[in-house]
């Protein structure tokens, strides 16, 4: 096994909690169900392959969680202060949230590989954020300043922060949130 991490990015699963957005359109019950779902795909996918060690980070903290992965809180502050803390604490290392029905081992490899010959790597999302960010051991000071979360400008604003660090982009992947999304994911093979 490598010294290479893949952090998982997950809420805990309680109704009403998870996929607010995707929530309102096709209800609480509906949006648990696809969270649980692929929480649970993901440990089990990227949580098997040698190449890398997962980790799965939640929220809310001190959360108890049986989802077959080591587990840590992602602690206090907005996503970007709680995504470079996660990130901060390893030599080499990917984040990827839960809601990508299109990941699984292929992606994170190509990760891994990038940051052979890049600095930072990025896994665009067609809504303008990135379902993938990674670092290697030269890294900016602050990378997620000023972003716009949950905006179109997310990736952008991200990017902006890396100046003159190699940066890699990877193939763009649909996040799911909203019902358009969720049936798009359900239409494809393995969705």
């Amino acid at each position: 096994m490598t010294g290479d991490v893949v952090i998982l990015f997950a809420r805990l699963p309680r109704l009403g909690t998870v996929k607010r957005r995707l929530a309102r359109e096709v209800g609480d019950v509906a949006a648990l169900r696809f969270h649980r779902t692929q929480v649970a795909r993901l440990v089990r996918q990227l949580g098997r392959d040698r190449r890398w060690r997962l980790e799965l980070a939640v929220t809310p903290d001190r959360t108890r969680w049986p989802a077959g992965a080591p587990m840590r809180d992602q602690g206090g502050g907005d996503l970007g202060r709680r995504m470079a803390r996660a990130l901060g604490r390893h030599r080499r290392a990917v984040l990827v949230g839960s809601d990508i029905p299109g990941l699984g081992p292929a992606e994170i490899a190509a990760a891994f590989r990038a940051l052979g010959r890049a600095d930072a790597v990025f896994g665009p999302a067609e809504d303008g954020g990135y379902w993938l960010v990674g670092f290697g051991p030269r890294r900016v000071e602050r990378p997620f300043a000023g972003v716009r979360w949950s905006t179109e400008h997310a990736l952008a604003d991200t990017l902006a922060n890396f100046g003159q660090v190699r940066v890699a982009l990877l193939r763009r992947l649909r996040d799911v949130d909203t019902a358009a999304d969720l049936k798009e994911a359900a239409g494809r093979p393995g969705g």
